[in-house]
Formats: structure tokens, sequence, C-alpha cells
């Protein structure tokens, strides 16, 4: 038996002259298709490694780690802090590692990871791998991000009330580039993206951004002073030159051009340093380049690893090209490296599922 063909095939057979009312319909089939997809990944966030943790307990036994007693009298160093901008609650491995990493490279710091998804007042967090994994680190808090309180009394404030009323495709990435700037500019610190791993302490660095290239910089990290005028400027910039559906324009191209425009150069290589603020060498954070970054699971002697990351603060793992490449967590993987070295406890709760 066969089935019974759609009526709209049955038209396309009676006469060529209906032939467009069934590509019409094809065409709005699929394009009603893709536009779901978006809206889902919009909603939801980008497809990685949820579910990982479903053949693994909720809790874990906190490592023995040693009381930090800093020097007496020394200032109260800033904040590092870390963005989730989707609700999702249950950080993977390397959110995981990228956290434990910069806790105990800089045990003085108090990390603050911000999610959108988590409740606000008393309630209590929900119970998953990651959480309890980093609230083993007593430098470590995890907070609600209130988008609205954030952006109060700036100028992305109007911005982000407009943008409650539309879709975009780039939703939760330009989300993060404004909250980014908001925090820096309100409370000053650290920035990190979720897919860093802290190599060495990161306090002396202030006022400070990383280049990507020879013509981007980037704002996976960014390190500012409290009410600095250059975060300032960047959320003006933001505002006045935004368009939401240019992948980075709010990104690395907006910290690229006002960069430029602080400093009054043409292009990056004109200055590494002016009026108070630094771009540093693309060896400080972004050692191996995106387009490279199959580099992160491939074997290196230890020997390599250490001249690769010589010059190096922090590791950017580039997620967007990288989520969902599967390593194992014993292996001489650089990545795998990285892990067992940098965010050791996180690595312990890997090899039991990598």
């Amino acid at each position: 038996m066969t089935s019974r063909p759609p009526d709209c095939l049955l038209r396309l057979l009676r006469g060529a002259q209906r032939q467009w009312v069934c590509t019409l319909f094809i065409i709005g089939f699929k394009f009603m298709f893709l536009v779901s997809v978006m809206v889902y990944w919009h909603i939801v966030g980008e497809p990685g490694d949820q579910g990982q943790f479903s053949n693994l307990p909720a809790d874990i036994p906190c490592p023995r780690l040693v009381p930090h007693t800093p020097p007496s009298g020394t200032p109260p160093p800033g904040n590092i802090f870390f963005l989730e901008t989707s609700d999702r609650t249950d950080p993977n491995f390397l959110f995981m590692c990228s956290v434990e990493s910069a806790a105990r490279a800089q045990p003085e710091s108090r990390v603050v990871v911000l999610m959108k998804g988590l409740p606000g007042g008393n309630a209590s967090l929900p119970r998953h791998l990651g959480l309890s994994l980093l609230g083993c680190f007593p430098n470590v808090q995890m907070l609600p991000l209130d988008l609205e309180e954030l952006f109060r009394d700036t100028p992305l404030a109007a911005w982000y009330t407009a943008l409650q009323r539309r879709w975009e495709p780039y939703m939760l990435s330009v989300l993060s580039d404004a909250s980014r700037i908001a925090l820096m500019w309100k409370f000053g610190g650290i920035y990190l993206d979720t897919d860093f791993i802290v190599l060495k302490n990161l306090g002396n660095l202030t006022n400070a951004l990383g280049t990507q290239s020879r013509y981007v910089l980037n704002g996976a990290f960014l390190a500012f002073e409290r009410h600095h005028e250059f975060m300032a400027l960047c959320m003006r910039d933001f505002v006045a030159h935004y368009n939401g559906w240019i992948w980075g324009h709010q990104g690395p191209q907006l910290l690229t051009r006002v960069f430029k425009k602080w400093c009054s150069i043409r292009s990056l290589g004109e200055s590494h340093t002016c009026r108070g603020v630094t771009t540093l060498p693309y060896e400080a954070f972004y050692p191996i380049p995106w387009q490279n970054w199959k580099k992160y699971f491939e074997d290196v002697s230890p020997e390599e690893l250490s001249r690769l990351l010589n010059a190096t603060y922090a590791v950017h793992v580039w997620n967007k090209k990288s989520q969902g490449t599967r390593f194992k967590a014993t292996s001489r993987a650089l990545l795998a490296q990285l892990h067992a070295r940098y965010c050791p406890t996180t690595h312990k709760v890997m090899k039991l599922y990598l």
C-alpha cells in the first residue's frame, strides 16, 4: 500500500499553473521551521552539554582546601565576575572549571557567578552537580542575575526595556555583551567568560582588555576600575550604534571601535596603552586563535604545553566552536591537561563521565 499523496501534490499533477502554490507552501514551511528552531535556541540557550550529568549524583564531597589568609594591611581585591544570561542553572564541565580555576588562582578575591535562572530572595539553589561543586569553594558566591536592576541608571536601561518587546537572533550573546560592560562600570573588578581556564593570578591587571588578533579586541576578559570612563563610553556606543543582527557588533567590534576612538587611532597596531587603558597581547588570553580551536583536543607533551602558555594568564577555549567536542579526561589532550592542573576538583568528577 502507498500512502495518499497530499492535496498539494495532487494539485501539482493537475496543472502546472498551480505549481507556484505548492512552492510557496514549501518555502513557508521551511521558513517557519527555521524560525521555530531559532526561537527555541533563544529561549533555552544554545545546544551544548545538557543532560551530561544524568548519571552522576547532584552532590559531591568537597576537597580539603587550605584556608587563605591575606597579609595584614593588604587592600581588599576586586571581584571576579562570571555571567549566565540564559535561564540555565546546570553549569557544564567547562563552566565549572572556569570558576574553580579562578577561585584557586585568586583565593583572596570573591568570585561572583551571576545566573539569570537562579531564584531570588531566600530561595535555595537548585540541586545540580555543577552548583554543588562550585559551592565547595569559600570565595565563590552564586547570585541571581537581575538584568533590569543591573542596567538601571545606565544608558542601557531604555535599550533593555525596548529589547524585551522584540525578537533578535543573538539575544543571549548581546545580553552578555551588555551585562559585562555594565558590571565593570558599576562595580569594577574582572570579568571572564565561562569558557576560560585561569592559569595565573589576575590581580595585577587593571583597566585592561585582551587583543584577539591584530585587528580585533575581545571582551571575554575585562579588568576595569569602577566608573571608568572607557566603560561609560562603551555603554553609550552600545546604544548609539546598536545592531543586534550582526554577530559580534556589540561585543569585539564595539570594544575595537571604542578603543580606536579612545586613542584617536585608525589601527590597533598604533597603540597598546593610551589614556590609562591597556590592550594586552594575544598571548595573554587568546594564545590559540579561534580558527585553531581543535588544538585544545590534540595530544601535546608537557614541554609543549609549558612553551605554548608561557606568557598566558588565562586560556580562552572558544566554546562557541568547541562545544560538543568529546575528549578523554585522562588523555594527553591539551584541554584534559589544563583541567587536571588548574581545576582538579572538576577534573576528578569529569573522569567519572569522560
